[in-house]
């Protein structure tokens, strides 16, 4: 297995930041509306369960951007999931 040049993690870094920080204003709006009546929770289950495995695959390969990316955008995507399960009771 070959090495990984500082240039493409570096890549894949910011990559993995404009992906990741993506999730922010959508946890933000569902946070101060109190609501996330329009955000499918098939589809927020789905993602993050594919989020889990490719952080599961980043974490087999030792792939720090991989790892990073998925790690934050998990707890994101579950953040919003938890936040419409408890706003949609309501």
């Amino acid at each position: 297995m070959s090495t990984i040049s500082p240039a493409v993690n570096a890549i894949g870094l910011a990559a993995a930041v404009c992906t990741t920080v993506a999730f922010i204003p959508q946890l933000v709006r569902v946070w101060r509306l109190r609501s996330a009546r329009e955000i499918s929770t098939i589809m927020f289950s789905v993602f993050s369960l594919g989020t889990f495995l490719w952080l599961v695959y980043g974490i087999c390969l030792r792939a720090l951007p991989i790892i990073l990316a998925n790690a934050i955008s998990l707890v994101l995507a579950l953040a919003i999931l938890a936040l419409k399960l408890r706003f949609d009771r309501k």
